[in-house]
């Protein structure tokens, strides 16, 4: 029996949820238009109106969560936004349990952030700026997530990346910066392109964009259209998300400062794909090939990302493919279904906060050191950063899965459903998969932080004094830390339950091909043996150049020559057809229209000759037309002309 999907009118309270959105983006108006006026105190402001957000989000979320299960949604509709024919579309935003989650996770997570930037940016000339921007981003990612509809969700959605790309590139003048912030901005516009034909099938089929209406609806599709339905919003969900096969982008991004890889990498961007397919749940749960699908996808990008970042030397390169891996496991579990819908947003919680951990870890690193990214070239840092090496080691214990911190909490119940799969060898393949991701993650992160923090140091000369960053980098390092401690446990315990208004109640999952006691031990056993193999090859350090290395190491460090594949059936290719139609448009339309104009032009240049302005010239002219209209009078009548 299928379920009716409705949403409560907001009242009291919760009719001021627009301010969510209304304040950071009004901070951002003011960084951006008051100028250097604002440099003194703007980045204060841009903490501020974010801290703002988060505390107005808990006490929606607490007057969310007094209401009866039932009835825990705040639907408000501001003013008509599209009113063109049978299109009617409102602008409007909706509070419930999933929307909640989302907004306490990118305004807690993002206060941090942004207060760390606060130090992280103080020598950087355009620090209001770069917070003007940091404000934009986090009202577009709000305004994505709380949106009532399909067109609302957009336009959040094409606000976000227009704020990756100003963030990303902020550091313009560097053409590594300009290049990634163009490169991310391009592969998204791959995904949005998807997403918006997804929402014009919408309307064609439906004559609606809104949620419920949309859900309510899918009983009417063909199966046909629900696939190409889902299957188009998958291919923005992977775009925004960094997912196979768009997952180019993302690892690129760390051209822009730290404090935007924390935010894009953990709490935001990143999980803006997960939010629109777990959104979508009524559209995946109707059709199995989709489900099937997203599966796949998680499953390749997790072990994508493992392999590749086993390979990698930059600091933050090894985290952002860490997170394309991570994501991977959120797409595993939001395309099983079912329970695993909410297993994958504890995952995505907890991610938010041992990710952030340590990214503005990294970022602490390269802040006593110089700007070092290369992780040959640290070592030994334990003695020095004491405090970040101690709240990098809960992240990197939390993302690895050991108990009882978060990771092991929101992971290992993905993987054991990946095993419960009602097809035998769907569960074998995508359990293992998952498995595996588990032992390569241990691999590559224990790497990560052996070679950062122990063993010899390997500094150059000109970073030999590393030391801890201030105290206002160092206290967001605390609580995110503290997050990744407690966070699994907690979310563990009640998210599940919190978002059966949204994705129902848990079905009784068929047994699967392996027992949870044994699912869990050999997640912990191969994540032991991963970390251990990482650190016995690393303790002592590492060389510091490129040595030779067999095919896969190889291929890892080349990203598994997904960007030479992409270069040479996409890039290459594009460049070529511009450059014929570019030759197409100045030889042959610009040509006949040239052409054209240079006939014109020089007939009436030779007609203009025959004006001499001599009466002799123009009788003779005369004559010789009146002898030629006789002569043709008198064939004619001969019949010599018919």
């Amino acid at each position: 029996m299928e379920q009716t999907v409705e949403f409560a009118p907001a009242t009291g309270v919760l009719s001021l949820i627009w301010l969510l959105v209304a304040i950071p983006l009004a901070s951002a108006a003011v960084l951006l238009l008051l100028g250097r006026r604002a440099d003194k105190w703007g980045h204060w402001l841009g903490v501020l109106s974010v801290a703002a957000s988060f505390v107005l989000g808990l006490v929606f979320f607490a007057n969310l969560a007094g209401l009866e299960s039932g009835s825990r949604s705040a639907e408000l509709s501001l003013w008509e936004f599209i009113a063109v024919g049978k299109l009617q579309v409102d602008f409007g935003l909706l509070f419930d349990p999933l929307s909640g989650v989302f907004v306490l996770l990118i305004t807690g997570v993002g206060s941090l952030i942004h207060l760390y930037a606060v130090g992280y940016m103080e020598h950087d000339p355009g620090r209001r700026r770069f917070f003007g921007y940091f404000n934009l981003f986090v009202a577009a990612m709000l305004l994505l997530v709380l949106g009532n509809n399909y067109v609302m969700l957009y336009f959040g959605w094409e606000g976000v990346g227009l704020a990756s790309y100003l963030l990303i590139s902020f550091w313009y003048t560097r053409p590594s910066a300009a290049t990634a912030g163009k490169k991310a901005f391009l592969m998204n516009r791959v995904g949005d392109a998807g997403l918006a034909i997804g929402i014009f099938i919408m309307f064609a089929t439906l004559g609606t964009t809104d949620y419920g209406a949309v859900f309510n609806g899918l009983s009417g599709l063909s199966a046909t259209t629900v696939l190409v339905l889902g299957l188009l919003l998958l291919i923005g969900a992977c775009g925004k998300s960094g997912q196979f096969p768009l997952q180019a982008w993302l690892p690129d991004a760390m051209e822009g400062p730290t404090p935007v890889s924390a935010l894009i990498h953990a709490a935001t961007m990143v999980t803006a794909g997960v939010y629109l397919i777990a959104r979508s749940n009524p559209v995946y749960t109707a059709n199995e090939t989709l489900q099937l699908v997203t599966v796949a996808v998680g499953a390749i990008t997790l072990l994508m990302g493992c392999i590749i970042g086993a390979a990698k030397d930059d600091i933050k390169r090894v985290l952002a493919w860490s997170t394309v891996s991570q994501i991977g496991y959120m797409f595993l579990g939001v395309g099983l279904g079912g329970g695993a819908y909410a297993l994958a947003i504890i995952h995505l919680l907890a991610h938010g906060f041992f990710k952030a951990n340590m990214f503005l870890g990294a970022g602490s690193v390269m802040h006593g050191m110089h700007d070092q990214v290369d992780i040959r070239r640290f070592g030994a840092l334990s003695k020095h950063m004491k405090i970040t090496w101690l709240t990098f080691a809960t992240g990197w214990l939390a993302i690895i899965g050991i108990p009882p911190l978060s990771g092991y909490f929101s992971k290992e119940p993905i993987i054991a459903a990946a095993f419960e799969r009602e097809v035998a060898w769907e569960a074998w393949v995508f359990g293992l998969a998952a498995l595996l991701g588990a032992g390569l993650t241990a691999f590559y992160m224990t790497r990560l932080f052996v070679l950062t923090f122990h063993g010899p140091a390997r500094w150059t000369e000109d970073n030999q004094h590393p030391h801890e960053s201030p105290l206002i980098m160092t206290i967001p390092l605390i609580l995110l830390a503290i997050g990744s401690v407690a966070a699994g446990w907690l979310m563990s315990t009640s998210v599940a339950d919190w978002l059966t208004p949204v994705f129902g109640a848990e079905q009784a999952e068929p047994h699967g091909v392996l027992s949870h006691t044994m699912i869990t031990i050999l997640s912990l056993v191969v994540t032991v043996i991963g970390a251990g193999l990482a650190w016995s090859l690393f303790r002592r350090g590492t060389a510091l150049e490129p040595q030779p290395a067999g095919v896969v190491v190889t291929a890892a460090r080349r990203n598994l020559y997904t960007d030479a594949f992409n270069e040479a059936v996409f890039e290459r290719p594009g460049i070529y057809l511009t450059r014929a139609l570019v030759f197409l448009d100045n030889k042959g339309v610009d040509g006949v229209v040239n052409g054209i104009a240079a006939a014109v032009g020089g007939g009436s240049g030779r007609l203009r000759r025959l004006q001499t302005g001599f009466v002799r010239s123009y009788a003779l002219s005369m004559l010789t037309g009146a002898m030629l209209v006789v002569g043709a009078f008198i064939a004619i009548q001969l019949g010599w002309l018919v």
